[in-house]
């Protein structure tokens, strides 16, 4: 299965959350087509198990660990899971997301107290976690999958804006701490074509129509697709990206540049 375009992430050990579909999947494989080990993580079963056997049907090497990663031990199950597995970890993607669909008066606080543990207390839990052993492998990466929710605002979006927004700071901090044996970087996807994005114009009354109209509206004329937030994430993994760190990322698109 093995690709030569990153020989560094040959032999190296992954944990890639919310990779049972979307961006996360697409991370995933792709990561495992460089020779990397992957640990797959979601909350559907037979996705999570058809990733798996995609991977090795090219004779590439995963796991698939079912679990939420709003609730701390699914995030200590998954570290445990690839010292058990591999012996080692060198690379977390966090790519989990939840919406919380609803303006500010009307989002109940069960829905918000669940978007902000999936996207943002789910990576505090991984990275408290995953760091000790990251350290440990000297050449440790992370990358955070952010949005463009951290710098323009959606309609009826407050705490998914409010999450991302967050780990923007919380990237920059975690480089300060732990450079310079583990980098980390956050990756501010536009919108990319995934069940995410389809369920998140649900906010609008006329879904179809603001898809239509995104795409117009984009200076690349087009939604974006995993594979184009995949390669961003496999730079910022690979050694070829060994000075960045604290960063963030748009991939928009161009979305950011519209008036």
């Amino acid at each position: 299965m093995k690709s030569n375009c990153y020989n560094d992430l040959e032999g190296r050990v992954a944990i890639v959350t919310g990779a049972t579909s979307g961006m996360g999947r697409e991370i995933a494989i792709r990561l495992a087509e460089q020779g990397s080990s992957i640990i797959i993580n979601g909350r559907n079963q037979k996705r999570g198990l058809d990733a798996v056997e995609e991977i090795k049907d090219k004779n590439g090497s995963a796991i698939f660990i079912r679990g939420d990663v709003s609730i701390p031990k699914t995030n200590k199950t998954l570290v445990e899971a690839a010292i058990e597995t591999y012996g080692r970890l060198d690379f977390l993607v966090m790519s989990a997301g939840e919406l919380g669909i609803g303006s500010i008066t009307e989002i109940d606080i069960q829905t918000w107290e669940k978007t902000i543990a999936t996207n943002l207390n789910s990576v505090f839990y991984l990275l408290h976690y995953g760091l000790p052993e990251l350290k440990k492998s000297k050449r440790g990466s992370v990358v955070v999958i952010g949005s463009i929710a951290a710098f323009k605002v959606f309609p009826n979006h407050p705490a998914y804006c409010a999450s991302k927004g967050a780990l923007t700071q919380l990237v920059r901090q975690v480089a300060l701490d732990f450079g310079p044996q583990v980098r980390i970087n956050q990756v501010c996807p536009g919108q990319v074509d995934t069940p995410l994005l389809r369920n998140s114009v649900r906010a609008f009354d006329n879904p179809e129509e603001i898809i239509k109209q995104t795409e117009e509206k984009l200076p690349m004329k087009r939604l974006g697709l995993p594979k184009d937030i995949a390669e961003m994430v496999l730079f910022l993994l690979s050694d070829k990206s060994s000075w960045i760190t604290g960063s963030s990322f748009v991939v928009d698109g161009g979305s950011l540049c519209i008036p």
